[in-house]
């Protein structure tokens, strides 16, 4: 029964709110001017915000009725102002709300009001026109089909900042190719917007911005014409690089770079000179510091942010621009060429994508092979991303003998280089097959393998242990490497735990350890090595639980049941005392390390 309440209730409270709105829209046909004005400030106060009560006035008639106060001769010029206000909040609403406004034919009503010699009225009404045309169901054809709408918009760019704002967002949201540029560049826009660039008001900039990015888009003749435009006596270019800056808003530098690169398309700057056939500044007298500029910006942007680096990538033509950089004879443009795509290669997505669609890894391995430091840095780090186990480019550089060039990186007195080549080589020995890890060891030479090991760079020594522990993974793979280079491994392996180096180098050298352990034949040299199985007895009952648990791995794949000679090796390590410090383990506060303990214990049970 109580259901039945609910829809009387609902019905109440639709009444209530339909009656409530309804006397908005009623007190707007009120014979007194006062209160209509009174009624529209009302309505006004009423909408800010609340979507509901903006579409019960539509649903009311309140568009239809606000429109012909805002035209009528005798409305005062402030009861327009309000109109327009209201008029702009319902157009804030949903897309359903713009449809409703644009079916009453709103759009040629606010043009009109644009003559109106007040400018408070005419700045609402742009107000209200910006809100709607930046709308995506607005056509912007509408903004073009009055031939005089153009020419006034240009004349009103002098009469406020707001003007200019509201202007310029218009310009910027209903320029959707050629025919909309030629329409604005004939009517002047480079010229009455360029001066907005000095503004104070970083809206107005920033919208003028705008323009120019989509003026300029794919049209050289914009493009030319811009290359040669004053501000305050600096070239457009210049104030365009300016904008690139740290310090100014990243909206601002995208927008700028987007401006010089389509620029640079266009052929306005030429960047196959050595120098740029126009008269810019010292800081421009190459083409490539404006491409330069482009990519460190790029490189900035999405260094951090895939979101960023999708619309980087994504904008047309843009990976074939930073690879191109990548063949410039400006070394300061490769290198920020090569940046932009380390940024890029920050994302899993693009690596399979994008990546590989463009082959990127073809003129990175060019730019590899002969190259200075700086670039080197950036290009092996690079592909150290490249090499990742899920990239489709990490087959294709293996073949095109990125072994040797790597294995020769970890050579050099550069740290940062030996510390990439040698990260490298530990993304391609990640759950490779036995030929490529052959392929390393014999590149790389066990000489030179252990140097890195007594590497003085403790990032160059994790990575080295890192490169190990990716090639002694799989049993077959472990017993073959450790029957050519055991004794080696394990002189390198004891002279790292006995030395002073830090939790995360013994954790590795114990893990290390570990999977030799779980190698078929491989853990006959840790059990036939009491020095290290002393060792891995020490760290068992160490005070920081990432070493417990290392060494824990270790005894775990010595003793584990299923395996030949599991009994006699159980009883050594029993007869060392092992099982007692496993008894002790199982007691843990820490749960990972007394759970290890207690699985250790069920192999001597079972």
């Amino acid at each position: 029964m109580a259901c039945l309440l609910e829809t009387p209730i609902r019905m109440s409270v639709l009444s209530e709110v339909t009656a409530s709105s309804r006397h908005y829209v009623d007190r707007l046909f009120d014979p007194d001017p006062q209160k209509v004005l009174q009624g529209v400030i009302d309505m006004k106060n009423a909408v800010i915000g609340n979507n509901k009560q903006k579409a019960n006035l539509i649903v009311l008639g309140a568009v239809p009725r606000l429109l012909y106060l805002l035209q009528q001769e005798t409305s005062s010029t402030e009861l327009k102002t309000e109109c327009a206000v209201v008029l702009g909040s319902l157009a804030m609403g949903t897309e359903n709300n713009v449809k409703s406004l644009l079916d009453c034919h709103i759009i040629p009503a606010l043009l009109q009001g644009l003559l109106s010699p007040d400018l408070k009225f005419i700045e609402a009404c742009l107000r209200c026109l910006r809100t709607i045309f930046t709308s995506p169901v607005t056509p912007e054809e509408l903004l073009y089909t009055d031939a005089t709408v153009i020419p006034h918009l240009m004349a009103l760019l002098s009469r406020s900042r707001y003007t200019q704002e509201y202007i310029c967002q218009i310009f910027s949201h209903c320029c959707k190719g050629p025919d909309h540029q030629t329409i604005l560049f004939n009517h002047g826009a480079v010229q009455n917007i360029a001066h907005l660039l000095a503004s104070p008001s970083y809206k107005v900039r920033m919208q003028a911005l705008k323009c120019f990015s989509v003026l300029a888009f794919e049209n050289p003749q914009v493009s030319m014409t811009l290359v040669n435009v004053l501000v305050d006596g600096e070239l457009l270019p210049q104030i365009f690089v300016k904008m690139l800056q740290r310090d100014k808003p990243i909206e601002m530098q995208l927008t700028s770079a987007k401006c010089l690169t389509y620029m640079c398309r266009a052929g306005a700057i030429r960047t196959d000179d050595s120098c740029i056939v126009l008269k810019l500044d010292h800081d421009l007298k190459h083409a490539h510091e404006l491409r330069q500029a482009a990519f460190k910006l790029y490189a900035s942007l999405g260094a951090n942010d895939e979101d960023i680096r999708k619309k980087i990538i994504e904008t047309e033509n843009m990976m074939d621009r930073i690879v191109t950089g990548l063949s410039e004879s400006s070394v300061k443009v490769r290198l920020a060429a090569v940046r932009c795509l380390h940024s890029l290669s920050r994302s899993v997505q693009q690596l399979r994508t994008s990546f590989q669609d463009h082959a990127v890894w073809k003129p990175l391995m060019k730019v590899l092979q002969n190259a200075p430091d700086e670039i080197l840095v950036v290009a092996s780090s690079m592909l150290c991303n490249l090499l990742l186990e899920f990239s489709p480019s990490k087959e294709p550089i293996l073949e095109s003998g990125a072994v040797e060039l790597l294995c020769g990186l970890t050579q050099s007195e550069n740290p940062a280089l030996r510390v990439n080549g040698i990260w490298a080589l530990m993304n391609m020995a990640f759950q490779a097959e036995q030929k490529i890890k052959a392929d390393i060891l014999r590149s790389l030479s066990t000489e030179q393998l252990f140097r890195l090991l007594s590497d003085s760079d403790m990032n160059v020594l994790m990575k080295t242990l890192g490169l190990l522990r990716n090639l002694l993974s799989t049993r077959p793979h472990i017993d073959k490497i450790m029957s050519t280079h055991g004794k080696q491994i394990m002189q390198a392996v004891t002279l790292i735990l006995e030395g002073e180096h830090s939790i995360e180098v013994k954790e590795q050298t114990l893990c290390i350890l570990a999977n030799i352990a779980d190698g078929t034949t491989a853990k006959e040299l840790i059990m036939t090595n009491d020095d290290i199985l002393q060792k891995i007895k020490y760290y068992m009952g160490h005070s920081h639980v990432k070493l417990q648990l290392a060494a824990m791995f270790c005894i775990s794949n010595l003793i584990w049941n299923e395996e030949e000679g599991s009994q006699e090796r159980q009883d050594k390590l029993r007869d060392m005392g092992i099982v007692d410090i496993l008894h002790k383990l199982s007691q843990s506060a820490d749960s990972n390390l007394c759970d290890k303990a207690k699985t250790a214990l069920q192999q001597y049970l079972a």
